[in-house]
């Protein structure tokens, strides 16, 4: 629900525009039909418009949804009051969407350009959304990871007893037919092991060494192209201007594996792959401020991910493929997690992403995250 204040700001001449190009803040400023009069240049970036198209034009015209904004607007005249909105996505004109708080602010002038108009000042907080969902995402992996780790040593002890009793018996008996019940307890007994040994996987620290981020993917392509061998492209996107990374290769590949190989299933074995790695600058990864960082994104042109999951995709046990384990995305989660990184990953039909930021510099064991 927008939040309405009562006080007047005063008048805002227009020679305060120049003022207004210094905020780091976006302002759009309207007149009273909603027609954009100015925006300074902190909306320009923000929003993917350019000053001179976008003067003159209805605010409505400016945003592939303007929906929202045009309710805060409506809610402001009809109030006559000020209104302020928080967390508001807003689908920009290239076809990004980005999170945004705003208010909507009456000007009050004398006769100028902007007497009886209206200021829209606007803040982005998809970063401040990141930090939030990193920090939940990691306590829940915390939490989830001790769980795993009681859980699995409870189920060891019974079923190691399970499946030797299972072997004595079937040396007791001599009919075939109970034999092969006895092979099923046997074999259904090393399947959950597996599946224990598995989760407890992640329990330990990287064996840390130089390593270049493009042999970890080529290994990638070459075994998944080898295990689908028709239907699949996995095509190559790579800036080959990285530097080298400081990290374990095997988990990398690991996680990195996990995610291909869920594409894969999610495409039934037939459609596009697409591996790209990218310096990313002046990037924030688990609150630290890095002037470089490794990105890799992996993409595919599958269904989606379904929108019952997307909230809990990391999760162990989690996963839309009948039969699945949910243990791949998990593991990838905890690797690229014990490697100071982030993963994140954008969905819809025909369209997924997954991005991985990796710290090139400054990595130490002492960061890994317990």
């Amino acid at each position: 629900m927008p939040t309405m204040s009562f006080l007047r700001p005063k008048s805002l001449p227009s020679s305060t525009y120049h003022g207004l190009d210094l905020l780091e803040t976006a302002v759009i400023v309207l007149d009273s039909a909603n027609t954009v009069r100015y925006l300074n240049p902190s909306a320009e970036t923000l929003f993917e418009l350019n000053a001179r198209e976008t003067v003159g034009r209805p605010l409505s015209a400016c945003f592939a949804e303007p929906g929202e904004l045009l309710c805060a607007l409506s809610a402001a005249e009809h109030q006559n009051a000020n209104v302020t909105e928080h967390d508001v996505a807003l689908a920009v004109r290239l076809g990004n969407t980005i999170h945004v708080s705003f208010s909507v602010k009456h000007i009050e002038g004398s006769g100028n350009a902007l007497d009886h108009g209206i200021i829209m000042e606007f803040r982005q907080t998809d970063q401040q959304r990141k930090i939030v969902n990193e920090e939940r995402l990691a306590a829940q992996q915390q939490a989830n990871r001790q769980l795993i780790r009681n859980l699995a040593h409870e189920i060891k002890n019974p079923l190691g007893g399970i499946r030797g009793a299972a072997q004595l018996l079937h040396r007791e008996l001599s009919s075939a037919r109970l034999t092969e019940y006895t092979q099923v307890i046997t074999d259904e007994a090393d399947r959950l092991q597996s599946l224990l040994d598995r989760l407890l996987t992640p329990h330990r620290l990287p064996q840390v060494g130089e390593l270049n981020i493009h042999e970890v993917l080529e290994r990638v392509r070459s075994v998944v192209l080898a295990e689908t061998p028709n239907g699949l492209a996995v095509r190559r996107d790579y800036d080959t201007s990285l530097p080298y990374l400081y990290g374990d290769k095997e988990q990398l590949i690991q996680a990195i594996m996990n995610i291909v190989r869920n594409a894969v299933q999610a495409m039934h074995g037939a459609g596009e792959i697409i591996l790209r790695t990218r310096v990313s600058r002046q990037a924030t990864l688990h609150r630290r401020r890095l002037p470089i960082a490794l990105c890799i994104q992996i993409s595919d042109n599958g269904p989606g991910i379904p929108d019952h999951i997307r909230d809990t995709l990391f999760y162990p046990l989690v996963s839309a493929r009948p039969g699945g384990t949910g243990i791949g995305l998990h593991l990838a989660h905890t690797f690229i997690l014990q490697h100071n990184g982030t993963i994140e990953f954008e969905s819809r039909p025909g369209q997924t992403m997954f991005t991985i930021m990796l710290p090139l510099n400054g990595w130490s064991t002492a960061d890994v995250p317990k």
